[in-house]
């Protein structure tokens, strides 16, 4: 393993520990630094803020997972999504709190945007597909993920899943009454 991925690694499992223990609004660089012995300056050289360490953590982590499970499908992709999230359940509800700019919740839509306009587009190939049809589901999207990891007894991943997946065919049978 590289230097560089040692050093960060090190930087999320920091914040990660102290977002157990510390709202994240509360948590500083200085903060993190410490909790893994390195200075602010190799904070620094690999990312522009605790937001961005943020958005790492999970780029990384879910890469490695969809890796791992070795998805083929949009649909076996955002199993392998749910299951992580609801492996690290503490840490999300937290990061999907986070607002403003550069936030995890922002950058997780960034990412959402272009898998459901694609959907979308496949889904509904006769109907023009706007920003506002994309933001939607991106939205309603969140809020789901952020209640199911913010209820004390969250259900599985695999029943959350199956139910997310009712819900969207569901709503691609809804007449135009």
């Amino acid at each position: 393993m590289a230097d560089s991925s040692i050093t960060k690694k090190a930087l999320a499992a920091s914040l990660k520990s102290l977002m157990t223990e510390v709202p994240f609004t509360k948590i500083n660089i200085a903060d993190i630094c410490e909790r893994c012995q390195m200075n602010r300056k190799s904070f620094y050289y690999h990312f522009r803020d605790k937001y961005e360490l943020v958005n790492w953590i999970f780029d990384t982590e879910f890469i490695e997972a969809v890796k791992d499970s070795r998805c083929v499908t949009v649909e076996s992709a955002f199993d392998v999504l749910l299951c992580y999230f609801y492996d690290n359940r503490n840490f999300y509800r937290k990061a999907l709190q986070i607002d403003g700019q550069n936030s995890f919740s922002e950058h997780f839509r960034e990412l959402c945007q272009p898998v459901f306009t694609a959907a979308l587009e496949n889904t509904y190939e006769d109907k023009k597909v706007t920003e506002f049809h994309v933001n939607f589901l991106a939205d309603a999207l969140m809020c789901a993920i952020l209640r199911w990891l913010s209820t004390p007894q969250c259900l599985p991943a695999d029943e959350f899943a199956s139910l997310l997946k009712q819900s969207l065919r569901l709503m691609g049978t809804l007449s135009n009454e």
